[in-house]
């Protein structure tokens, strides 16, 4: 056992000249490491800046650890885990997490699985008695009917994450070809669906206890814990769990092709040609794999980068396109990938990489462009850390991968050593004049647009069949109960719940309407702000919608003091982040800087905001690249039901649409709008700014004086549109998209604005319906019938009434079930909750408060709805009155008022040879055809 801390802002940057320098200000993150007789590995971490703790433990098995034919089992296992144990009941996992106030989940990739949770500090003993159940008394509780759920619902992940959507095949067609039959990166994390289906519970079993031992993981508990008291819970819990086999860790085992592979493949859902090129290089504890991570910035990241230079600005063959590399733990590649416009072909594209790669040759880089890069590392370095649950991540992670928790030090400042001539050296090693392995996929048909040289690449696609209800079989592997040295069985009791701890807000007022609200959160070097000013996409002229979307694109394209490529490097030398956003009802800037760099980082603010370039170049560039990118989403379902649900409830008002506006209505735009919008309504008064982070209210207040100063006051008109009337009878509608592996469904109908007084009690009153893993729509739709990888229900709202939704992407061949499952939880949600679910909501949503505002991002949203809805600065707390003083009967008033399923819309998106004629079983009429823009179809 031994303590250690290591010094990470020792890896600051300074800007000078086209050096770095280390700065003199160090912060620390302090932990204890140890290891248990059984072999796990436990890192304590104290963090006392909120009430909360995280807890996550990392399995070292990952896909890598399975072999041909018993693929997806770790991803399979990452489910299982989360069904029962011996002491803690079917489904319970979640539900007891969230009946403290904790989140949890997990994560399975190539290389391992990692479980975590958020509590508030008081259940931390609950935890770590669950953890440890299934890391111990698993087995003895896996039955056939679990683990056939669980199969559903991996492969309606997989339908949803690869099946039916563009370029879902990307990957395992690249893998396919990179990797030979027998290397452990040939098949994707989900896995091979035959193997799936295949699958034993003997299968499971095996895997289980060869993998899932003690010795085979890091857990780290970081957080506001006493680590004495800690070290007695481990112990209690974990430590007479026996260990697992040694099967010590993955060596490398890379990879080098004797030849270029070039395939494609022909995609159902695509609408544009991509192509990637992927070499064969390193794996992560390699010492080329920093210099790998900077080349690949280089190449692609920013305006002067040689793939866009060439590709996007020159050529025009695509909107945009990113490399990177993937490096892993025993192989890795370097990736380019190139999402063109929808006639371009693929060969040109390949032409035009090669060109890139030429000139990045002739014309190198400087040493400015490196320390850019570097400083952009500091700064994703700091927001990684800068939650529990994100350190816990990393220590865990590092330990497991790296050997020790220091890793996440010295990895790092591998990056920061990386000098020019190793990212020449990586270059000629693994890129220049290497083989690769390149992939096209053209939209079904268009096989024209294929690069030259390539051949079909066989991928087996799942075919639509008639759903098959299995008889209802039971067994369960003959393992009896696993002996403890104390009783399990018993809950551990929690302590005292914290209290809610509000930061303090604080508001400034200047002249010109224009308020600042802010809060200090110290912990990290780092400052979060953002002019949020209202108006977007509601002040659009209606037969131009996309305007207001064009001016933050263009607004970030350079000033009048500064070209397009000087405005990127100047922010990129920094290390901050600015973007500027559109949305219904606002626009937006979004800053995160580190603190020695907010002055600097303001004053560029202050220049994008005052001193727009409107560059005719980069105008004509993002019209043509927004016209592609909503061409691009009206090919995936999921976008494809949002906008058509958009547009059955809202009808003519101005919200049916999207703030980036339709195909037509962006070619008609001219830069002469955006002047024209800018100059009438960007006015002071309609802004609201907001900061939270390592810096005072004076420093503040006197920091946004120049931009207030500056700022005109216009007046600003904003049109009336009428509201849609309510519907009085439930309507279903239907858009095709023949093939489709799922069905999206979105049910509902127009409801509350943010500021009802009803608003806040709804979500309450939904949390059970579907506000949370726990809730009726999911447990049956996933849990029991694995129909789905999810479903939920919900309120949003905002100045204007918002919609209540039901919503889930379900197997094509239960589509017409489960719409009907949806009418019938809703329906019988409007009898009387049981006063035992009552309590769990709220319980959730009490309890929660100790970890919902932790990260900057968090408080800035708390501020945020507080500057935008005029709330009180401590409406949480009225909130929680709310919450404590609703009744069986206040809830099942709110339930009978606001879930009317009778006068909802349904809205389906999949196929309809085989879908739409089971829709009339609703009772509602025949379903009205419409296209995926929402129209009528003849």
């Amino acid at each position: 056992m031994f303590k250690k801390s290591f010094f990470v802002s020792l890896l600051s940057l300074i800007i000078f000249t086209g050096c770095t320098q280390k700065t003199d200000t160090p912060f620390t993150i302090d932990y204890e490491k140890y290891t248990l007789s059984n072999g796990l590995t436990v890192i304590l971490h104290e963090d006392k800046s909120d009430p909360i703790v995280g807890v996550a433990i990392q399995y070292h098995v990952g896909s890598n650890r399975e072999i041909p034919g018993r693929t997806g089992f770790a991803h399979l296992f990452e489910h299982m885990l989360f069904q029962e144990s011996q002491h803690v009941g079917q489904d319970q996992f979640f539900k007891k997490i969230q009946n403290v106030g904790g989140t949890l989940n997990g994560g399975t990739n190539k290389d391992g699985t990692v479980y975590y949770e958020v509590i508030p500090k008081n259940a931390l003993e609950t935890v770590l008695w669950m953890e440890s159940d299934r890391m111990g008394w698993l087995l003895s509780t896996i039955t056939q009917p679990a683990f056939e759920n669980q199969q559903e619902v991996v492969q309606n992940e997989k339908r949803q994450r690869v099946d039916n959507r563009p370029y879902g095949y990307a990957n395992y067609v690249m893998i396919k070809n990179m990797y030979p039959a027998d290397h452990p990166y040939n098949w994707t994390t989900i896995g091979e669906l035959e193997d799936l289906q295949n699958a034993t519970l003997k299968d499971v079993r095996d895997f289980y206890e060869k993998w899932y031992g003690p010795n085979n993981a890091t857990m780290v508990i970081a957080g506001d814990i006493k680590k004495s008291e800690v070290k007695k819970l481990v112990q209690k819990y974990f430590g007479e769990i026996k260990p697992g086999p040694d099967n010590g860790n993955p060596t490398p085992l890379l990879v080098k092709l004797s030849e270029t592979k070039k395939v494609y493949h022909e995609d159902n859902f695509a609408r544009s040609p991509r192509l990637t090129m992927a070499f064969p290089t390193v794996d992560q504890n390699h010492f080329d794999a920093s210099a790998l991570e900077l080349l690949s910035q280089l190449l692609s990241d920013g305006k002067k980068a040689p793939l866009y230079k060439v590709i996007v600005e020159e050529k025009k063959l695509a909107p945009s396109l990113f490399s990177y590399s993937g490096t892993q733990e025993i192989a890795g590649t370097f990736n380019v990938i190139v999402t063109a416009f929808p006639t371009t072909n693929l060969t040109d594209v390949e032409s035009a990489v090669h060109e890139a790669f030429g000139r990045f040759e002739t014309e190198g880089f400087t040493t400015d462009d490196l320390a850019r890069l570097k400083a952009k590392y500091e700064t994703g370095f700091y927001q990684g850390i800068s939650s529990v649950l994100g350190k816990g991540f990393q220590l865990a992670y590092y330990n497991e991968y790296f050997g020790s928790p220091d890793a996440i030090a010295t990895e790092l400042q591998k990056v920061l050593d990386v000098n020019m001539n190793d990212v020449k050296r990586v270059y000629e090693k693994y890129i220049k004049g290497q083989n690769y392995v390149m992939t096209s996929f053209v939209p079904k048909g268009k096989g024209d647009l294929v690069a030259d040289g390539s051949v079909l690449f066989p991928v087996q696609e799942e075919q639509i069949v008639e759903n098959v209800v299995k008889e209802a079989g039971y067994f369960q592997m003959n393992v009896e109960n696993i002996p403890s040295t104390f009783d399990r069985s018993i809950q551990p009791v929690d302590g005292p719940q914290p209290r809610l701890n509000l930061p303090k807000i604080w508001k400034h007022d200047y002249t010109k309407g224009i308020a600042l609200y802010g809060a200090k959160l110290d912990e990290l070097p780092l400052i979060n702000f953002g002019i949020e000013i209202k108006g977007g996409m509601l002040l659009d002229d209606p037969n131009k919608i996309g305007v207001a979307n064009l001016i933050t694109d263009m607004m970030m394209e350079g000033t009048t003091n500064k070209t397009p490529i000087e405005l990127e490097e100047a922010i990129d030398a920094l290390g901050s982040s600015i973007r500027m956003f559109t949305d219904k009802q606002s626009i937006s800037v979004e800053v995160t800087t580190l603190k020695r760099n907010f002055d600097a980082t303001l004053s560029l603010v202050e220049e994008i905001l005052f001193e727009p370039r409107w560059d005719e170049t980069e105008f004509d560039r993002i019209k043509r690249e927004t016209a592609e990118s909503i061409k691009r989403r009206a090919a995936v379902p999921s976008s494809i039901a949002s906008n058509v649900y958009n547009k059955l409830i809202y009808k003519d008002h101005i919200l049916a649409n999207t703030s980036v506006g339709s195909v037509a209505s962006v070619e008609s735009i001219v830069l002469d709008d955006l002047k024209d919008f800018y100059n009438s309504n960007f006015s002071a008064d309609l802004a609201t700014i907001s900061i939270v982070g390592d810096v005072t209210r004076s420093g503040a207040v006197k920091a946004f004086k120049g931009i207030v100063e500056k700022w005109n006051v216009n007046e600003v008109s904003f049109p009336e549109y009428d509201l849609p009337k309510p519907e009085q009878q439930a309507k279903v509608y239907f858009v095709d998209v023949p093939g489709a592996k799922q069905s999206e469904i979105r049910i509902g109908y127009l409801g509350l604005a943010r500021t009802d007084p009803d608003y806040y009690p709804a979500t309450m009153m939904n949390m059970k319906l579907g506000g949370n893993f726990s809730g009726d729509v999911n447990m049956v739709l996933r849990e029991e019938k694995g129909y789905t990888y999810g479903a939920r229900t919900g309120f949003s709202g905002s100045n204007f009434p918002g919609k209540f939704t039901a919503s889930s992407g379900v197997r094509s061949n239960t589509t017409e079930e489960s719409v009907n499952i949806f009418k019938e939880l809703l329906t019988a949600y409007r009898n009387p909750i049981a006063s035992d679910d009552l309590d769990f909501t709220k319980n959730v949503l009490l309890k929660s408060n100790a970890r919902r505002f932790e990260t900057l991002g968090a408080l800035r949203g708390m501020i945020s709805n507080i500057a935008t809805y005029g709330f009180p600065f401590d409406y949480i707390k009225d909130q929680e009155e709310t919450v404590r003083n609703m009744s069986v009967e206040d809830h099942n008033a709110l339930a009978k008022k606001l879930i009317r399923p009778d006068e909802m819309i349904y809205l389906v998106v999949g196929d309809a040879a085989t879908q739409l004629e089971g829709m009339k079983s609703l009772g509602f009429g025949d379903p009205i055809l419409l296209d995926a823009d929402g129209n009528p179809v003849k």
